[in-house]
């Protein structure tokens, strides 16, 4: 079985605009390790898939405040119910056991 996952990096954001995003990466193995994927920037308050791309974890940086990860499919599709959420700053998610983040 394999998950989808959209994320999205969100901000708390003052009377200033002010441009953010957070840069995801997939990795082959948990706890980002393994083979690297593709690295995508993810604006702020944005949802992003994996650009096609299947991974078994996912790095994240610079992320504002938090980073949610979505499952996708029948009633989850467009970042409509979180599955994981992760705060500020960096870190790597690792999918549930037998499963990968991917996009479908």
């Amino acid at each position: 079985m394999q998950f989808s996952v959209f994320v999205i990096a969100s901000a708390l954001l003052a009377s200033a605009s002010v441009a953010m995003s957070a840069t995801i990466t997939g990795f082959a193995g948990a706890d980002c390790t393994g083979t690297q994927g593709k690295s995508f920037d993810v604006p702020a308050n944005e949802c992003s898939n994996l650009g096609g791309d299947s991974a078994k974890s996912i790095r994240y940086s610079g992320v504002p405040n938090q980073i949610k990860f979505f499952l996708s499919g029948g009633s989850h599709d467009s970042c409509a119910s979180v599955y994981l959420t992760l705060g500020g700053g960096s870190g790597c998610a690792t999918a549930p056991p037998s499963v990968n983040w991917g996009s479908s």
